[in-house]
């Protein structure tokens, strides 16, 4: 939570709020080290090694002799050291990342051992497939299956959105803060809002999203 409102601060560019989500953050590394300092596991001054020595092996073109072309081989040599030193499945990717997110680094791994699509046409096409699948479960009445296709056609989006270039996790981001902005102008526009009948709010809404700055 306190890393979520630290990226918003970021991305809002608030410098006043940027200093206090650091805070916020670092607050947290000193309590779960300080926890665990009093359970006699590790303290601050371990916390602080490791990161020093992770960010000081990982890359030598910094902190050693090692030379590279350009940031293209400073990345690739950073993965192979990582996989030295920690060595993991390919999908070691937290589950408790946002689910877009994880959804996109998936995709962007498995391209890596040349398991993906070749071109964009070809993850629309299965977009329109899953979309037919969801509607098939739908028909059916299984809610089980339904969330299943669901989730499904949201993974292929994500795939679709990593194909064209985006961030899946940015896209979604930029359009819920759109609908909002819509959504809070027809509200500015008609303090009786919820008064109206379904067909006006259509209207309204149209006329929101007509408006340039909206």
């Amino acid at each position: 939570e306190e890393a979520y409102e630290l990226e918003e601060a970021i991305l809002n560019e608030d410098e006043e709020n940027l200093k206090e989500e650091l805070g916020d953050l670092l607050f947290q590394t000193v309590l779960h080290s300080e926890i665990a300092r009093q359970e006699g596991r590790f303290d601050i001054d371990d916390v602080i090694k490791v990161l020093n020595h992770k960010m000081t092996s990982r890359h030598p073109h910094v902190f050693s002799d090692t030379e590279v072309k350009n940031s293209k081989e400073v990345v690739q040599n950073w993965e192979a050291i990582k996989a030295m030193e920690k060595p993991k499945d390919v999908f070691d990717i937290p589950a408790t990342f946002p689910a877009l997110l994880r959804s996109h680094k998936i995709g962007k791994r498995t391209k890596r051992m040349d398991f993906d699509w070749d071109t964009t046409e070809q993850v629309i096409s299965k977009v329109k497939e899953e979309l037919k699948e969801l509607e098939e479960a739908i028909a059916s009445k299984d809610q089980n299956h339904i969330e299943e296709e669901m989730g499904d056609l949201l993974f292929t989006t994500a795939q679709l959105s990593r194909h064209l270039g985006f961030d899946s996790e940015k896209t979604l981001r930029l359009s819920n803060e759109k609908f909002v902005k819509r959504f809070k102008a027809m509200m500015d526009e008609e303090p009786e809002f919820t008064k109206l009948s379904r067909k006006d709010k259509e209207k309204l809404w149209n006329k929101v999203k007509s408006l340039p700055q909206t």
